[in-house]
C-alpha cells in the first residue's frame, strides 16, 4: 500500500511541477519582455530624443499663463483627513487658478461639517459637491456628482477649466503639478504623474511593499504601457482629464462619464477615451530638484541636501495586513475581472497582450503558492535521505537530468532579474536604504496578493450567482501627521479687527465671559463661525449635532458624566471610535477616562454652542424622566 501511496505521490509532485514550472516561465517571459522593452526604449530616447530636444526645465512651467483646473476630491467618511488635504493644498501649491469640488454623502454629516468649514474657510477655493444617494455607493458615483457640480459652477461663474484633475482625501500634492498640468493640457486629454508611497519606518514591512511596487510600476511599467498602445491607464490618484473630453463623454452618456459598474473606473475611463478618439494620453516623469532634511546616521543631527524627486503625490498605502489585502482586492476586482467583463479583448495586439498581463493576476498567486508547496516538499525530502532513510527518491523538478529542472534553473534566473530590476528601481527612488529590503518586501507583497486573489475571485463568484453589486470596500485613510503648532489667539482666526478684539478683552476682564461667547453675542460673528475657529484652534474635526442623534446615542456615557465633561456621544466612526460633540478643549486626562470608560477610542468635534444647548437640554430631561421612573417603580 505504501508503494502505491509513494507513486501516487510522486506522480502527483511530478504533474504538478510541470504545470507551476510552465506556467511561472510564462510569466516570467512576460516580465521580461517589459524589462528588454524598457531598457531598449530608454535607450532609444537617450539617443535620438534627448539629444534632439532639451529637457523640458522647471522654470519653463513658471512663465505660461495659468488656465482653471477643477480638483475632483470624492469623500466617504473622510472627516478626519479632507480637512487637513484641503488645508495643505491651498496652503503649498504654486498656483492660483484652481477649484476643489470635495463630493460629500447626504448621510455622511461627519465629512460635510468638515466640507463646510473649509467651504467657509476658503469660499472662492473650495466647493461642495452634494451625492444625492446614500452612501457608501462607488467611487464613480461620487464622481459623476462632482462633474455634474463642475459643471454647473462653470455656468454659474462663467468660466471653464482646462481639465478636471483626480484626487483623494490623502493625498499629498507636489506644489508644481498644476503648473505641468497647465503646460500640458493644451494638447492632450489625459496626463498621469506617478504615485508613491509617503516614507515609512523601516519596521512597517506592508506599507512599504506598496513603496517598493509603485516605485517599479512608475518608473517602468507605465512608461512601457504608454509606449506599446498608446492609452495610460488611470491611477486614481494625479489624474489630470482633459474637460473637453470628460464633457463629451458626460453628454454622450447622459451626465454620467464615469462608469459605476466597475471598482476601477480610473482604469476603465482611459480605455473609453480612447475609444472615442481622445488617444493623446501621457504619462510624465517630470524631474526636479528639492531640498530635503534627513537626520545624520552618526550625530543624530537634521542636516539638508538636495535630491533629485519626481512632481508626483505621495500619499500613505495600508500597513494594516486586512486594509491592504482588501485594497488589493478590490483593484484585481476591477480591472481583471471586471475589465475583462465590459472590455473585452478588443483593439491592437499589444493591447491584447497588455489586457492578458493584467488579468494573469488572476491565477499567477495561486501557481506561485504552488510553487512554494512544492519546494517545501522537495526540502523535507532532502531532509529525510540527510536522515538516512534510503528509499526516498525526489521528483523530477529537483533532477537535474529533467527537462522540468531546466525550466525551474530558468524561472530562478529569471527571479534573480525581477529582484535586480526591483532593487534598481526602489534604489532610483529611495537609496539604498528602501534597496537593502527589497526581499523581505516582495515576500509580503506575494502574501498579500495571494489573500487578495482569493477575496477577489470570492466576492466576483459571489456577484455571478446571486447577481448582487459589488459594494464599495472603501480604504480607510490616514494623513500626514500634524506638526505641533504655535498656540494661536482665537481673535486673530477670527480676522476681528484690534479694537473689536480689544473691546471683548474688556468685556472678559469685567465679566470672565468666554471670548468667542462675547464675539458672538455681540453679532461680529455667527455660532458657525465660531464652531470653526474653535475647532481650529483646538486641532479637533468641526461637526454638526442633531437632537435625533443625541437622544440615539445618550445610553453610551452615564448622564452625569455627560452634564459633569459638557460632552455629548453622536455616532460612531468607521473605526468604531465614539464621536463627541464639545464645543471647546477637553482636558486629555478628561478624553483617556471617557475612553476607559467605553472601551473604545473617542474622536472629538466642536459643534454649534446652540445645537450643544439644545443637546444637553434634552438629555437632562431624559435623565430625569429616567430618575423618575425609577422613584415610581420603588413605591410602587
Amino acid at each position: 500500500m505504501s508503494d502505491y501511496f509513494f507513486a501516487d505521490y510522486f506522480y502527483v509532485l511530478n504533474v504538478l511541477g510541470a504545470i507551476v514550472a510552465t506556467t511561472m516561465f510564462v510569466g516570467a517571459l512576460d516580465d521580461l519582455f517589459i524589462d528588454v522593452y524598457y531598457w531598449s526604449y530608454e535607450t532609444y530616447r537617450r539617443l535620438f530624443i534627448r539629444s534632439k530636444y532639451p529637457r523640458l526645465r522647471a522654470e519653463q512651467l513658471m512663465v505660461k499663463p495659468q488656465s482653471y483646473f477643477a480638483v475632483m476630491v470624492p469623500a466617504w467618511k473622510e472627516y478626519d483627513v479632507i480637512a487637513g488635504m484641503i488645508e495643505n493644498t491651498l496652503a503649498t501649491m504654486n498656483y492660483d487658478k484652481f477649484v476643489i469640488f470635495a463630493g460629500v454623502y447626504q448621510n455622511d454629516a461627519e465629512t460635510a461639517a468638515e466640507v463646510d468649514r473649509m467651504v467657509r474657510k476658503y469660499p472662492e477655493r473650495v466647493c461642495r459637491a452634494t451625492v444625492l444617494n446614500d452612501g457608501p455607493t462607488c467611487k464613480a458615483d461620487c464622481l459623476n456628482w462632482i462633474a455634474q457640480r463642475i459643471f454647473q459652477y462653470e455656468q454659474d461663474h462663467r468660466i471653464e477649466f482646462s481639465g478636471l484633475v483626480l484626487h483623494d482625501s490623502e493625498d499629498v500634492i507636489h506644489p508644481l503639478e498644476f503648473r505641468l498640468f497647465n503646460y500640458l493640457i493644451e494638447k492632450k486629454d489625459l496626463i498621469q504623474l506617478p504615485v508613491l508611497s509617503l516614507s515609512r519606518k523601516w519596521y512597517e514591512f506592508i506599507g512599504e511593499s506598496y513603496a517598493d511596487d509603485f516605485a517599479e510600476w512608475c518608473q517602468k511599467e507605465m512608461v512601457v504601457r504608454e509606449s506599446l498602445t498608446g492609452v495610460v491607464p488611470g491611477c486614481g490618484v494625479a489624474t489630470c482629464y482633459a474637460r473637453h473630453a470628460v464633457k463629451a463623454l458626460s453628454e454622450r452618456l447622459e451626465g454620467v462619464p464615469f462608469n459605476t459598474s466597475t471598482l476601477t473606473e480610473d482604469y476603465d475611463l482611459s480605455f473609453r477615451l480612447s475609444a472615442m478618439g481622445y488617444r493623446r494620453q501621457i504619462f510624465v516623469r517630470f524631474p526636479v530638484l528639492e531640498t530635503v532634511q534627513h537626520k545624520n546616521f552618526w550625530t543624530g543631527k537634521l542636516e539638508s541636501r538636495q535630491v533629485k524627486t519626481l512632481i508626483a503625490v505621495r500619499e500613505y498605502f495600508p500597513n494594516g495586513f486586512r486594509a491592504a489585502y482588501r485594497q488589493r482586492a478590490r483593484w484585481i476586482l476591477g480591472v481583471a475581472f471586471q475589465g475583462w467583463q465590459q472590455l473585452g479583448w478588443k483593439g491592437s495586439l499589444s493591447r491584447k497582450y497588455l489586457f492578458f498581463r493584467d488579468r494573469k493576476s488572476v491565477v499567477s498567486a495561486f501557481i506561485g503558492w504552488m510553487a512554494y508547496l512544492l519546494v517545501l516538499n522537495v526540502l523535507i525530502l532532502y531532509f529525510i535521505q540527510w536522515a538516512g532513510v534510503d528509499f526516498v527518491r525526489f521528483p523530477e523538478l529537483a533532477l537535474p537530468e529533467s527537462w522540468i529542472y531546466e525550466v525551474v534553473l530558468l524561472n530562478f534566473w529569471l527571479f534573480i532579474n525581477r529582484i535586480v530590476h526591483r532593487i534598481f528601481f526602489v534604489w532610483r527612488l529611495q537609496g539604498v536604504n528602501g534597496a537593502i529590503r527589497v526581499l523581505p518586501h516582495m515576500i509580503i507583497g506575494n502574501i498579500i496578493n495571494f489573500f487578495a486573489i482569493c477575496r477577489a475571485w470570492k466576492l466576483f463568484a459571489s456577484h455571478l450567482i446571486t447577481g448582487k453589486k459589488i459594494g464599495w470596500d472603501k480604504t480607510a485613510h490616514h494623513y500626514l501627521e500634524a506638526e505641533l503648532k504655535p498656540h494661536r489667539l482665537l481673535g486673530d482666526m477670527l480676522g476681528l479687527p484690534a479694537e473689536k478684539v480689544a473691546q471683548a478683552l474688556q468685556i472678559q476682564a469685567r465679566t470672565a465671559q468666554p471670548f468667542g461667547q462675547i464675539c458672538l453675542r455681540q453679532g461680529w460673528i455667527n455660532a458657525d463661525q465660531l464652531a470653526d475657529a474653535l475647532s481650529e484652534q483646538a486641532h479637533y474635526l468641526r461637526g454638526d449635532l442633531s437632537l435625533v442623534a443625541a437622544r440615539e446615542f445618550v445610553r453610551e456615557l452615564p448622564v452625569a458624566s455627560i452634564v459633569e465633561h459638557q460632552i455629548i456621544p453622536f455616532a460612531f466612526g468607521q473605526t468604531g471610535a465614539l464621536h463627541l460633540a464639545v464645543t471647546s478643549l477637553r482636558a486629555e486626562e478628561t478624553l483617556r477616562a471617557i475612553s476607559g470608560l467605553v472601551g473604545k477610542q473617542v474622536l472629538c468635534f466642536v459643534v454649534p454652542d446652540e445645537q450643544f444647548s439644545l443637546g444637553l437640554q434634552l438629555i437632562e430631561e431624559l435623565g430625569q424622566a429616567q430618575h423618575d421612573t425609577v422613584l415610581k417603580l420603588g413605591n410602587a
